[in-house]
This record gives structure tokens, C-alpha cells and sequence, in this order.
């Protein structure tokens, strides 16, 4: 394991002479822009950013016209090398009005000069008139421009750093660099491996309608072979005890008291499990695995049976994964010129309107057969629309009917995303039920609408279908998405395998918090550690510490964990990752709570630093809280005032990667110094000490 101390920083660098307005003067718009990093798109010369540099106007904030300065979008980072040869540094900020009018628009800039924060706007809007500041860089080496989000996304955050110069003595050239890095750090497993002794590991709650099939595999690790439990049983199930498998229906309402057991040679394990069979199910988030983020266009049932065999054969359904979901491309394709589906363009639906699948899904009942048999569950995907986000059949006029067709085929989830729906809500296509669209609506409907109606269809089948709605956060979803039958909505675009992606989606997730609970769950999209790549499969991006961050994150915000990464090439870090059973019961604690963040460190010792410290209230009277450290060096900083945790009396301290208590101490009295390392994380819990 590489020691933390060694983070550092890793600078892409580029230099450019610039073309001086005068002998003193360096504009920020003649330095090498190809390094700066930003939310998306691209930063433009003098004009606003744009995705193409055809598309960038004329910078513009709250009306007034700038002819010169750089145009970027949140959140965005520029590091510029002055090495002590600058005087000054002037501009004048704002939001772009490119977007002029949006209501979404929240952005912060700063200037860093050698980790020394010189100065900072406050969060402005779309209308801000522009602020003009100009402070002394003189003996700076270092100089870091950076455009913030507010923490509350960067939809619409267009920014402008307009009129930006430099004052120098003599004419200078200044290199430039994107935004800093951690040095590459080698993967170190903090997890402790399972003792051979039994552990039933997983959610101690689970959900199910009345009648629906039932089926729930008794997580338990330790060595085999292993006989299986389960005491006081309620009528109509049934264990086998072999495999661990509790199958059947109930057919009453209630809540049922189980006592689980596992015994091997070596001892045995019980484990108290409440049965709840009313109208809620997913009463902790589905955990399992997503086809998209690996396989993308090119899945095909072989994959999906390969995946439900690593799932089993890894032992990952030991800690509570349960789902293998399939994600878009089973179903046919419409007419396109891409080569790589031609074998999926034929008919979309059968005679009588049923959708079926493609020549890599023959028998998508067999499949769903396939996945129970080892105990697990099978998801698959489609889109309100007429077709799905890849080009494949949708939903669009036959809700009823796939709602049908996904419960006669076995299926348990659906993933439900927006895509071509669109082209409703603007009219352009025909509309015969004559939905709410956009124009015409005064409200949400026209959002909400699809899946309501698509949420009703799967409520009416014979079995529990868990729905995920897939509309990025739009309309604030959190706040109906458990009226339409939804169980998990996503809340931004999609993840990607890079810092910035995980850094953007994971901590802004407050918003949604209130409207966390049992069976409703906020959802910022798919794991992205292992191998990666959307048909073109690598390792990923992120470093040892940004994956430890990504997990513990998500499990703190409760969020679904499906993994999507390819299940055949899963290494032993990875395992690690996805395996601590103390980490993932932050996830799964049946209390329902999503951690917000209730402590932010802007400075340390006189530096700049970003810490976030989120807190998550446990079923047990305990708080699982992570101390995040955003910045890309390695920071210590001592915990002294806990009543902002709201703690009090003595706690015990316990690492949960670790899985080891690290202090117990009086939070009256105490202090607790920790070492976050860069883009890292340490995640405790505290328990009050009897």
C-alpha cells in the first residue's frame, strides 16, 4: 500500500506565448484555454461555451456585451503559472445569458493563488449584473481560477470570467494546467476478509405485496457446505434449506418476526428478518447489477446468464445483491444505418401489439427462469417514449401490454427512462390519447404523466416489479415519484468514470433528502468501479480513493447499488469494495434516512480546503458519518465541536471500512483528529457507549 503522504499533484501543462495588449498586460483569453476542465462542453475564446465553438455567442451577462474573456461552465477549473511575475489580476463575473431567464442557474467563482483563497463572488444567478474585482497575485506561483455550482448541480451554470487580465512588470508568458490531480496511488483493500464461520450479512426488512411470488436468498457468508433456517415462517413460504432460497406467497397482510439461521462445521449465525407484506416493497435500496455501463448496445442473454453466474459464483450474493437488470437493446431496433445493430432491425411488436425481444433475447421467459433459479432477481428496461434512448422499441401507446408482457416473462424491475419522450410533450408526434404536453401544461403533468400511467399498469400485475423512473431529476421527481408507484428515482444525467462526474452527482443530492424513505429512494445512477466502458470495456478512471468515496457516498445517500461493471472480471479490490457488510448495512439500514451534508471546512490553517462531513441517522440510535475530503491533497483536521453533529455523552468510534473501533471518547471533552486523504474519505460511525 502507497502511504497517503505521497499525494501530490499531477498538472497537465500547456504553454502558449500569448499575444500582449501592451508590454504589461496578459489577457486571460490569450492563454492556452485547452486545459481547462468544466462540467461540459467547451470553454470558448470571447464568446459563451458551447458543446461545438460554432455554437458560442458573444459573452454577455445581464445584458451588457463583453468583447473579451473566457466563457466556461460550472464546474470549471483553470490553474495558471505565474511563477511570481504577475502584479494584478482583474475581471468581471457573472452567469452567461445564454440561458438568460433560467431559474436553474447558481455559480460561484474563485481565485486561488497557491492555496491561499484571494478571492471569492458568492453564489450569483442568471440577471446578477456582472462583479468586478481585481486583487494582487504578486509573488504568486500558483494561480487557480475556479467556477463552483453551488453544490446544487450545473444545469444552465454558464459562466464568464469576462475582461480577465493580468498586470505584469514585463511581458511574460504563462503556462497553463487543468485542474489538479491526487498522484496515482496503487489499489490498497481495507475490507477484512469473511471469517469461515457463518454471518448472514444483508437488509434485516423485506417488502411484498399480497399474493405476489416471493423469493429472498438468505445472505450468508462462511465456508460450505451450509445448512439454512428459518424459524416462525409465516404460511406460504417455504426454505430450502440447501440453498437458502425462501420462495412461495403470502395470503395475508402483516408483519412477520423470522429468525434466520446458517450453520456450517465450524458454528452458526442467526439473524432476526421482518417480513412486511402490505403496499410497500424495496424497504431498503435494490442492490445487484445493470448491464448498461459495461456492455451498453452489445448485451445479449449469454451475457446476462454469465452475469447471474458471477453473481453467485463471487459470492457477491453472500452480502445482499440480488437484481441482474438488463438494460436497453433487447428489443428491436428501428430502421438506422449503424451497422453494429443491423441485426436487430425487424418487427418492433407482434401482431396483436406485444413487443418482443431480439435475436440475442430468444427466450427472455427462460432467462427470467435462469436468474430466479440461483436465487436472484432479473430487471429489464424501456422508455415512455416511442423509442428508447438507443434507438429500440418503447412503450409509447402499449403501457398495458409490456407492463403485461414484463410480468409474464418473470421480470422483477423495471428501469423506465425518458429518452424520446420528449417528442411528445413538444408535439411532435401524433398524440392520440392527447397527453398533457409541456406547452399547454401549468404544472408538472406532462412529466409526471407517463408514469403514473405506467406505474399504475405494473401495480395492477400478478407480481412485485420494482419501478425505477429514469427522467434525470426533472420536475423535482423526489417530490412524486412515490405517488406514481415509483420505488427509486434518478436525480441527475448519467455517471461516468471520472472524479468530476462523482463529485458533481454525489454531493448534491440535499435537495432530495427530505422525500427518502422506505420504499422511495433517491437514485444517483449506477456504481462505476471495476471494468467499465459502454461496449468498449477498461478499468476505471477513478483512483483507489475516489472508488472508496463513490461507495461510501452512495451508501450514505442510500442510494440503489447496482454494479456496472463486467461481473467476469472482477478483481480482488473490487470485491473488497463491494463486500464490507458493515459498509453496506449504511446503505441498507431499514430506517430509511439519506445523509445530507451538515459540515463544510473551506480553510485550514490558512489554506483553502474543501471537506464535507455528511451524517446519516441509523435504525440502531447510531450515525454513520463520512468525512469527505474534495480537495487533492491529503489534509488533517481535528473534530472538536460535535454538537453540529448533534452528538453528546460518550460514543464509540468505529472505522466501518476498517471494521475496527478506533476511539471512544466524551464529546463534551474529546476531540477526534483524523487524515483525509485527497479525494478521499473516512467513514465512522458513532454509537453511544452504554
Amino acid at each position: 500500500m502507497k502511504s497517503h503522504s505521497a499525494i501530490g499533484l499531477c498538472l497537465l501543462l500547456g504553454a502558449f506565448t500569448p499575444s500582449l495588449g501592451s508590454a504589461e498586460t496578459v489577457w486571460l483569453d490569450d492563454l492556452n484555454l485547452a486545459p481547462i476542465v468544466q462540467g461540459w462542453g467547451k470553454a470558448q475564446k470571447n464568446k459563451c461555451a458551447a458543446k461545438k465553438p460554432e455554437d458560442g455567442k458573444p459573452l454577455t451577462i445581464s445584458a451588457k456585451r463583453f468583447d473579451r474573456g473566457v466563457g466556461t461552465v460550472a464546474e470549471s477549473a483553470l490553474n495558471i503559472f505565474l511563477n511570481g511575475d504577475a502584479t494584478t489580476f482583474s475581471a468581471q463575473v457573472g452567469a452567461d445569458d445564454c440561458k438568460r431567464g433560467s431559474s436553474r442557474t447558481s455559480i460561484e467563482f474563485f481565485v486561488i493563488g497557491d492555496g491561499k483563497q484571494l478571492w471569492r463572488s458568492g453564489v450569483m444567478h442568471t440577471n446578477d449584473a456582472a462583479k468586478a474585482f481585481e486583487v494582487s497575485v504578486a509573488g504568486v506561483n500558483h494561480l487557480l481560477l475556479k467556477v463552483g455550482d453551488a453544490d446544487d448541480g450545473n444545469n444552465d451554470d454558464f459562466a464568464d470570467w469576462a475582461d480577465a487580465k493580468f498586470e505584469t512588470k514585463t511581458a511574460k508568458t504563462f503556462k497553463t494546467g487543468g485542474e489538479p490531480v491526487p498522484e496515482p496511488v496503487t489499489p490498497y483493500i481495507l475490507t477484512p476478509a469473511a471469517p469461515p464461520t457463518p454471518r448472514i450479512n444483508g437488509a434485516k426488512v423485506f417488502g411484498v405485496r399480497l399474493g405476489s411470488p416471493f423469493l429472498f436468498t438468505i445472505p450468508a457468508t462462511g465456508d460450505r457446505p451450509m445448512e439454512f433456517s428459518a424459524t416462525n415462517l409465516p404460511s406460504g413460504l417455504h426454505l430450502d434449506t440447501k440453498t437458502g432460497q425462501i420462495t412461495g406467497s403470502l395470503p395475508s397482510r402483516g408483519e412477520f418476526i423470522v429468525t434466520l439461521g446458517a450453520k456450517n462445521s465450524l458454528g452458526s449465525a442467526e439473524k432476526q428478518f421482518r417480513i412486511v407484506c402490505g403496499d410497500a416493497i424495496a424497504l431498503t435500496p435494490p442492490m445487484g447489477w445493470n448491464s448498461w455501463n459495461c456492455f451498453a448496445h452489445m448485451i445479449s442473454a449469454e451475457k446476462v446468464r454469465s452475469a447471474a453466474d458471477a453473481m453467485v459464483r463471487s459470492g457477491l450474493i453472500n452480502h445482499g445483491f440480488t437484481y441482474i437488470n438488463i438494460d436497453d437493446f433487447w428489443q428491436n431496433h428501428v430502421p438506422t444505418n449503424e451497422k453494429d445493430v443491423q441485426d436487430l432491425i425487424k418487427p418492433l411488436r407482434d401482431d396483436q401489439g406485444f413487443i418482443v425481444s431480439n435475436a440475442r433475447f430468444p427466450d427472455m421467459k427462460g432467462l427470467a427462469d435462469y436468474v430466479h433459479d440461483r436465487g436472484l432477481k432479473i430487471g429489464i428496461y424501456s422508455s415512455p417514449g416511442p423509442t428508447t434512448c438507443g434507438g429500440c422499441a418503447g412503450s409509447w401507446l402499449h403501457e398495458e401490454q409490456d407492463a403485461q408482457t414484463f410480468a409474464r416473462w418473470g421480470f422483477d424491475f423495471l428501469k423506465y427512462d425518458w429518452c424520446s419522450y420528449g417528442s411528445v410533450t413538444d408535439g411532435s408526434i401524433a398524440n392520440p390519447l392527447n397527453v398533457p404536453v409541456r406547452k399547454n401544461a401549468s404544472n408538472d403533468d406532462y412529466a409526471i404523466h407517463p408514469f403514473k400511467v405506467m406505474g399504475g399498469f405494473l401495480r395492477d400485475q400478478p407480481r412485485d416489479i420494482i419501478f425505477s423512473l429514469c427522467q434525470y431529476g426533472n420536475n423535482d421527481v423526489w417530490k412524486w415519484g412515490g405517488a406514481v408507484n415509483g420505488s427509486c428515482w434518478r436525480t441527475t444525467g448519467d455517471v461516468n468514470d471520472s472524479w468530476r462526474s462523482i463529485k458533481e452527482i454525489g454531493f448534491t443530492q440535499d435537495k432530495a433528502a427530505p422525500y427518502a424513505k422506505p420504499g422511495n429512494w433517491t437514485d444517483p445512477d449506477m456504481l462505476i468501479v471495476g471494468w467499465v466502458g459502454w461496449g468498449r470495456p477498461h478499468p476505471t478512471s477513478l483512483t483507489p480513493d475516489e472508488q472508496y468515496t463513490h461507495i461510501s457516498l452512495w451508501c450514505l445517500l442510500s442510494a440503489p447499488l447496482l454494479i456496472g461493471s463486467d461481473m467476469a472480471k472482477l478483481d480482488d479490490f473490487t470485491l473488497s469494495l463491494l463486500t464490507n457488510d458493515e459498509v453496506l448495512a449504511v446503505d441498507q439500514d431499514e430506517l430509511g434516512k439519506q445523509a445530507t451534508c451538515v459540515i463544510k471546512v473551506n480553510e485550514i490553517s490558512g489554506r483553502v480546503s474543501d471537506l464535507r462531513i455528511y451524517q446519516k441517522e441509523l435504525v440502531d440510535g447510531g450515525h454513520a458519518i463520512g468525512f469527505f475530503n474534495l480537495g487533492t491533497e491529503p489534509v488533517k483536521w481535528e473534530l472538536s465541536d460535535f454538537t453540529q453533529l448533534h452528538l453528546s455523552g460518550k460514543q464509540i468510534v468505529r472505522d466501518l471500512w476498517r471494521q475496527q473501533n478506533v476511539a471512544t471518547l466524551d464529546a463534551a471533552k474529546n476531540s477526534l483528529p483524523l487524515t483525509i486523504p485527497g479525494h478521499g474519505v473516512l467513514l465512522y460511525k458513532f454509537t453511544p457507549a452504554k
